[in-house]
């Protein structure tokens, strides 16, 4: 028996749709960031694939705790607590802002002396360093972002987050041209001109949203900016549900990371190719993102609503969505994969070598359509201890794969990305169990 739920295909998409488009513009960064780099060298690529995800893994401490505050903030939507929004927003400020302090602290100072003894190559050790110290700055800007992304789609007002996102983009895309190549009289910078770019474009947003909710948002009716002060009893509130899902999304990123510098050890070429894939990667996970968040929303709200047994019909038909939205881009992937990667650099030996890896992500992206939009949905019930419980051994299963394809088993980097199979799998398998047998409801 399919499930069912007053929430409409078209309400789902009215949510998501505007979270994909901003992630669009998003990932006209990331794929701006790889393709200018690319034609710098596979030095440069590689050291841009190391620190942009040693960046992403603190960026997903913030990220997890947003999360947390987006789950609270759409269930008072869900139960027209409009006031409580403000407050809990401010509550989360409370976290965040001390915790981009201690992480630039950390990306400044400690992230070298670590780094140097897990990067083989010099040559990369000596870029990413340069990458990370100037991207570092960001950091301040993106925690502010994440906290205005968890309002509005919290409340369901994400055209906000497509508006910011393409000023954020298109303040990169300028600046990426202008800094890694010296352009309009800009200074010619490299890889730390990629660095410096994306962190002017993350303040840019934060303007925007600065501006847009002083000028464009109730703040009378969500009790915005009223400065209450630090409330122990609902900032333990929001850390308790938040503080598994930062973890979560630290362990996610993170493994990612640990799989970078499994691969570095192979050589800068494979290096340079997981760099090209992991770019096309993150374009094919760009609907699974947006409906992943209107997921997250959308079970809260029902929940916060009194409508508990509407959940499983809002999970399984984000599914559908999911899966057709990226179904659709992995056909245009497989159709016409030189293009594509020609896009990521001009290499022919580099595009030749990518083209294989680039047909077994195609195809893990729709198994993963459909495990992340579970997850989400587990997530969403506010039960996110047991899904840091879901990602933890996905992980460790995941880990443990690719640790016994490089260095037991000496597999060819095609090989080595199926393991991304076994974490959609597990990930999606441990996800429906959980949703089948009800556990969220106690």
């Amino acid at each position: 028996m399919i499930p069912t739920t007053s929430i409409t295909y078209r309400r789902i998409w009215q949510i998501a749709y505007p979270i994909i488009l901003g992630s669009v513009a998003q990932n006209i960064i990331n794929v701006t960031d790889t393709a200018f780099l690319g034609r710098v060298g596979v030095v440069a690529l590689g050291a841009a694939a190391i620190g942009g995800l040693f960046y992403i893994v603190i960026f997903m401490l913030g990220f997890g705790f947003a999360i947390g505050t987006q789950i609270i903030v759409a269930r008072r939507n869900g139960e027209e607590k409009y006031t409580e929004i403000g407050q809990t927003m401010e509550q989360a400020a409370w976290f965040m802002l001390p915790l981009a302090l201690l992480m630039f602290v950390f990306m400044q100072f400690l992230s070298g002396s670590m780094l140097s003894g897990i990067i083989g190559s010099e040559d990369v050790f000596r870029e990413t360093d340069n990458f990370i110290r100037y991207r570092s700055y960001g950091i301040f800007f993106a925690f502010t972002n994440l906290l205005f992304r968890a309002f509005y789609i919290g409340i369901a007002r994400t055209k906000v987050i497509t508006w910011s996102t393409m000023v954020l983009a298109l303040v990169n895309v300028f600046l990426d041209y202008s800094l890694i190549f010296g352009h309009f009289g800009f200074p010619e910078m490299g890889i730390r001109g990629a660095a410096l770019a994306s962190v002017i474009a993350e303040a840019s947003a934060t303007l925007f949203f600065a501006v847009f909710t002083i000028s464009r948002t109730s703040r009378k009716k969500y009790d915005l900016f009223s400065f209450r002060g630090f409330r122990k009893e609902l900032f333990t509130r929001i850390f308790m549900l938040a503080s598994p899902i930062m973890v979560q999304n630290f362990l996610s990123i993170g493994s990612w990371l640990v799989f970078f510098l499994m691969v570095e050890k192979m050589g800068e070429l494979p290096l340079a190719v997981s760099n090209v894939i992991r770019s096309f990667y993150i374009v094919l996970m760009i609907p699974i993102w947006g409906f992943s968040s209107a997921t997250n929303t959308l079970v809260s709200y029902v929940i916060g609503a009194r409508r508990r047994a509407e959940v499983p019909g809002v999970i399984f038909k984000n599914v559908i969505l999911t899966f057709i939205a990226v179904t659709l881009f992995v056909l245009i992937s497989l159709g016409f994969p030189e293009q594509i990667l020609s896009i990521y650099s001009n290499d022919a030996g580099l595009i030749s070598a990518s083209i294989p890896v680039l047909k077994v992500v195609s195809l893990a992206a729709i198994f993963l359509s459909v495990s992340f939009i579970l997850f989400n949905g587990v997530s969403g019930t506010g039960k996110t201890q047991y899904s840091l419980i879901i990602e933890f051994i996905t992980i460790v299963v995941y880990l443990i794969s690719t640790y016994l394809m490089v260095n037991v088993w000496h597999l060819n980097i095609v090989i080595i990305w199926t393991t991304e199979y076994i974490y959609s799998i597990i990930m999606g398998l441990l996800s429906f169990l959980y949703l089948y047998y009800q556990r969220w409801k106690q």
